[in-house]
């Protein structure tokens, strides 16, 4: 069974998901069917799974414990429930369409027009108030080590309160637009808050390690240890390459993927591209299982 896109508001190119053979000589050097790649059902409800519980945990623990009722606590708990609410709608979505593919369920074609609309509404909504929340993580971070004595006064509880409530009212909002008018101009839109979140994140994270590593140099001449400033160094240095990498594996493809529909939906290699927009979103659901690895429980 192939899922389908989730994000009706993320429609296919011209010819992306055609069933019938490419018949153009140039297309066939790229690929010999324009059709898109199957990914099993199981896999999306075994990862959907994988996700819900470890963010279910994430939120749990921070409800629980009292001394994690902090604003970075709340960013975090936010973002574990983003990630969940994607997972929570790409399962009942899944299910949906494994039960109408095996007849075990009969509905009326209305019917499951509205309910692909607010699961599209769901998932959109959860996508940008995840990036939006590992953006805000990324500034109370900065705000922590460059603003350490007055952190208490610039980020309290009713602030982090605020910001929360705007994300996700502003997420609700946009996606409900996106899913209303479809459209190149609602593409467009969702790659430049991309660009705009990633550099934020890049940006923020890159400082912090050059003053984490400046720290370090000073305290290790004072002390006259030159082993110490490597090892911080390199322990930064992954920490940053595990933040980034994982950001740029598991978003970059589903917006290079946009890109390409902006820029060269014609193209055969671009057409060869939008074959895989399956596996894309499989790594958007990656990213809800090991954002609570290194969010939370590292």
């Amino acid at each position: 069974m192939s899922v389908p896109s989730p994000l009706r508001v993320l429609p296919s190119p011209p010819n992306a998901t055609a069933g019938i053979p490419v018949s153009n000589q140039t297309n066939e050097t790229f690929c010999t069917s324009s059709q898109q790649v199957v990914i099993p059902g199981e896999l999306f409800l075994t990862l959907g799974i994988l996700s819900f519980v470890e963010n279910l945990l994430v939120v749990a623990a921070i409800v629980k414990n009292r001394n994690l009722h902090s604003p970075m606590y709340y960013f975090i708990c936010c973002l574990a429930v983003s990630d969940m609410l994607v997972s929570v709608s790409n399962l009942v979505e899944t299910l949906f369409m494994l039960l109408l593919e095996h007849e075990m369920m009969v509905v009326q074609p209305t019917t499951v027009m509205h309910l692909d609309n607010a699961m599209d509404m769901l998932i959109c909504s959860s996508l940008m108030s995840s990036l939006s929340f590992l953006g805000v993580i990324a500034i109370d971070r900065y705000i922590t080590i460059f603003y350490a004595l007055r952190y208490h006064s610039i980020m309290t509880i009713q602030r982090a309160v605020t910001i929360i409530v705007v994300v996700w009212v502003v997420s609700s909002i946009s996606s409900t637009i996106f899913i209303a008018y479809d459209g190149k101009a609602v593409i467009l839109c969702l790659v430049i808050f991309f660009l705009s979140m990633i550099t934020l994140i890049m940006g923020l994270y890159i400082h912090m390690f050059s003053l984490a590593h400046q720290h370090a140099r000073r305290i290790s001449s004072l002390q006259r240890k030159q082993s110490a400033p490597h090892f911080t160094s390199m322990r930064g240095a992954i920490t940053l390459t595990i933040l980034l990498g994982v950001f740029f594996i598991c978003w970059g493809p589903f917006f290079l993927h946009l890109i390409l529909i902006l820029t060269c939906p014609e193209k055969p290699a671009c057409n060869c591209y939008f074959r895989y927009f399956n596996l894309y979103l499989i790594l958007l659901i990656c990213n809800s299982v090991v954002d609570p690895i290194i969010y939370a429980f590292r």
